[in-house]
């Protein structure tokens, strides 16, 4: 099912000035019910302005963005109301917290929405347990949180909503491994429960090619590549000119081909990797043992002993 779709989507910061400057241009776009998308590309090069547009934070100079079937800028009554249906997580979102508690922080957003008090509460939990923040801090200030923490109770105000898309601005940048993989498992277990659709922009390729169905690589306000994490990952020499890299596993595994083993050019992940490491070293067992097993299982045709 169609969820985002763009047409033309264009937008040009401080137009008609000498400042003028176009930060997206003609970008067609679309987005499944469920889909994860992934979207990447170099520092300046269109994205965090592309993600604004699809929750109508920004307007097009040109073009348009369509939820639904609905164009988001239909009225202001409609705009307003579809920021509870497509929720948007800034980048290090924990700066905005800014009230007394983190239950208050979380249940901010199901209150404007105008729920009655059981269903705040009911979102407000079910939120804070899908990015794993205990019970007991949930009346604490949010300022007595750690830093992963922080970051768990911002995005647990934006799934408080249920969004039906859920839109990060690099959730993970400044985490540890651990937190990464944390919070990107939290924004998993979101999309399950609801099949929600997850636009993710992040500069970290091994975070995407384990998890997203789809990537869309900006290059200067434009769309240059789509496709499949496979697809996209070993067009290594087309990345290379974007100044991008495929994810360090790919790298090695180009290297490896080089060398002269017959592995997959699709590979993007480790467990691709060690899959087809497993194979060869099987291959290469089977082949070892296969004059050992003929010899011993040979049997003369004429019915005599072996000589």
């Amino acid at each position: 099912m169609l969820l985002l779709k763009t047409e033309g989507l264009t937008h040009i910061y401080s137009a008609d000035t000498p400042f003028e400057r176009v930060a997206i241009h003609d970008i067609d776009f679309t987005a499944e019910k469920g889909e994860y998308l992934g979207v990447i590309g170099a520092t300046g090069s269109g994205k965090s302005t592309f993600i604004q547009h699809l929750n109508g934070l920004l307007k097009p100079t040109s073009g348009h963005v369509y939820f639904d079937g609905h164009d988001v800028h239909e009225s202001k009554d409609y705009t307003r109301k579809l920021r509870f249906k497509v929720g948007l997580v800034f980048q290090y979102p924990e700066y905005q917290l800014f009230e007394s508690t983190v239950y208050e922080d979380i249940a901010f957003g199901p209150k404007n929405m105008g729920l009655p008090a059981p269903e705040v509460r009911e979102h407000t939990y079910e939120a804070a347990g899908f990015v794993g923040l205990d019970e007991a801090l949930l009346q604490k200030s949010p300022f007595e949180l750690s830093g992963g923490q922080k970051r768990r109770a911002a995005i647990a105000g934006v799934i408080a909503m249920r969004p039906e898309v859920l839109i990060l601005d690099e959730p993970t940048a400044g985490l540890d491994p651990r937190g990464r993989d944390e919070i990107v498992g939290n924004i998993m277990n979101y999309k399950a429960a609801h099949n929600a659709t997850i636009v993710m922009v992040t500069h970290n390729r091994e975070e995407i090619a384990r998890t997203v169905d789809r990537i869309i690589l900006f290059e200067n306000g434009s769309i240059v590549i789509e496709g499949t994490p496979a697809q996209v990952f070993t067009e290594s020499e087309r990345l290379t000119e974007l100044n991008l890299a495929a994810p360090k596993v790919t790298m090695v595994a180009q290297r490896l081909r080089a060398l002269g083993l017959p592995i997959r050019r699709d590979i993007y992940t480790i467990d691709h990797l060690r899959n087809e490491l497993g194979k060869l070293k099987a291959r290469e067992n089977a082949m070892a043992r296969a004059p050992h097993t003929a010899g011993n299982d040979w049997e003369p045709q004429d019915g005599g002993g072996r000589r």
